[in-house]
């Protein structure tokens, strides 16, 4: 991911192993992570059981928000690829609980979106 495209707020793909290595300790025994995107601090992780947002606050860093979504909260989800003008896909996810709005994720162009509406298609549907 570029570092112009983080700033600016679009996520991109990001390597699970690295991922793995700093936030293992949030996972269950046999929770596996499948796939991992970051934003210059932030990250959603998706496992093979839930969905983890990680919000770093903060100028230090040092306070991290991390919320977990079991993927049978979420009630649907949207996915809305690039265009000729417009450099970013959207993700659109709606969870139980949570009120009429849906939490919106912005990626690069560079990331497949299509990838990551198959994925969340999987997940839920288990």
């Amino acid at each position: 991911m570029s570092i112009i495209s983080g700033l600016i707020g679009n996520a991109a793909e990001t390597d699970i192993e690295d991922v793995k290595k700093d936030y293992g300790k949030l996972l269950g025994q046999k929770e596996q992570i499948i796939q991992a995107y970051r934003w210059v601090r932030d990250l959603l992780i998706f496992t093979d059981f839930r969905l983890i947002l990680v919000d770093i606050q903060g100028a230090t860093g040092k306070k991290v928000d991390y919320h977990s979504i079991p993927y049978k909260s979420i009630r649907h989800f949207a996915v809305e690829s690039t265009g000729h003008f417009d450099l970013e896909a959207e993700l659109k996810i709606w969870v139980a609980g949570m009120g009429p709005e849906p939490l919106v994720y912005t990626f690069s162009k560079d990331a497949d979106v299509y990838r990551v509406q198959a994925l969340l298609a999987e997940c839920v549907g288990k």
